[in-house]
This record gives structure tokens, sequence and C-alpha cells, in this order.
């Protein structure tokens, strides 16, 4: 199960932190070298995050597929339903809807050879002035927690069923 962990200081996500945005970010280890546009292929076409995309698609009128999630993956386009490709490099993406950020990352531990790290992460920057959130947003603390862990253990699992059909 992926474990909370810091966030990277030099990251994407890091500028948001250091900016005063509410940011988590998600560790996971998984064997063999694992590319970033995998990681995002694998991410967004989860049958858990694939519930999340019904919501947005009936929410906010902006359905999506895994088509387009592979488009994504593959730097083929820079929008994906809600999102928008706000920094992207070959080890990590950052996406942006409203005051929230997603961001995933692939890297090599030093201390675990033929392995990959997978980080996913958040940022929510605060509407207020005095950069406090509201209710609703520390009310839903927990749920966004253990769906994050979910969502990345998820994305590692689609990242070995990918690779077994390929």
């Amino acid at each position: 199960m992926p474990t909370p962990s810091p966030v990277p200081k030099n990251s994407y996500l890091g500028t948001y932190q250091s900016n005063g945005a509410f940011t988590d970010c998600y560790t996971l280890t998984v064997q063999g070298t694992i590319s970033l546009s995998e990681l995002v292929e694998a991410f967004y076409t989860t049958p858990l995050f694939k519930v999340e995309r019904w919501l947005l698609a009936k929410a906010l009128g902006v359905p999506s597929t895994d088509d387009q999630a592979r488009q994504l993956a593959r730097s083929e386009t820079s929008h994906f339903s809600a999102w928008e490709v706000e920094h992207r490099s070959d080890s990590e993406i950052l996406l942006s809807v409203g005051q929230t950020r997603s961001w995933l990352s692939v890297a090599s531990p030093t201390t675990t050879p033929s392995s990959t790290m997978l980080y996913f992460g958040s940022a929510v920057v605060p509407r207020r002035a005095d950069g406090k959130f509201g209710l609703a947003f520390h009310a839903l603390g927990g749920f966004h927690r253990l769906y994050s862990r979910l969502l990345l253990a998820a994305a590692s699992k689609q990242i070995a069923k990918i690779r077994n059909v390929a």
C-alpha cells in the first residue's frame, strides 16, 4: 500500500507547497523500470479512476476515454477530462483544474536498484485571503487521503496488467 511521503522540494508540486498551498504526496516502490507515460496511462485508466471520470462527465459535462488518457500519457494532448497540463517533464506531470492540482512522478530509488518509485500528490490553493480552508475541505480530508492511496495502488496493479497484455 502506498505511504505518505514528503513532497520533493524541487518538484512541480513542491512549488505549490512552498507557496502555501495544501499539498500531500504518496509513494509506492515497484519492481522494474516504469516510465511516466506508463504511470499516467495506468493511473487514469484504472477501474477506480473511471468512477471519478464518470462523475466528472455527469457533474461537469467533461467526458473522457481511455484513448484520451493514452494521448495524455504520450504527450499528444494537454487536456484530459477537466484537467489541463500545467507542467510536464520526462519524470513528472502536473495537471490543474480550478484550485486543485494533481501530480504524478516516477523516480529511480538509489536504495533499490531495478525498481521505480511511483508518486502521486495533490495541491489545493486556498480561495480565502487568509490562506485557510473551509469546513468542506477539512471534512473530506480523511476520504482524500484514503482515496489517494487507493488510486496509486490501483495504478501499480494497472501497470502490471497493461504490461502483461502488451
